[in-house]
């Protein structure tokens, strides 16, 4: 599978932005998926993750802030963020959860000024 983030940005704290993860190679509407991010200097977090049947769950830093959704006739999933902070400066990235080691791309590159 290849997975092609984009839609990051630069952006004021408060703003918002909408990152999309476009698959190809194999349907990916059996898969759970979900959004990482890695800051500079810091390990790769899980932010959320969606499951097949659209259940989703966030870490406690995103809650109330970010929205993760998936389209599966587009094979793309999605990640609303909403209310920027500085704090969510990162590249991110889109996987399988838990995560394939083949299926990780570039990422896209969210910063966020304060």
């Amino acid at each position: 599978v290849q997975l092609q983030a984009s839609g990051g940005g630069l952006v004021q704290a408060g703003g918002s932005l909408r990152l999309s993860c476009a698959a190809s190679g194999r349907t990916f509407s059996a898969y759970r998926m979900a959004w990482y991010r890695q800051a500079p200097g810091k390990q790769r977090e899980l932010v959320a993750a969606v499951t097949t049947g659209g259940s989703t769950t966030y870490a406690n830093s995103v809650k109330g802030r970010f929205t993760i959704s998936r389209d599966n006739a587009k094979n793309t999933v999605y990640l609303q963020m909403n209310s920027l902070q500085p704090e969510d400066t990162a590249v991110y990235f889109c996987n399988r959860f838990p995560t394939e080691s083949t299926w990780w791309g570039q990422g896209t590159q969210v910063t966020v000024s304060s």
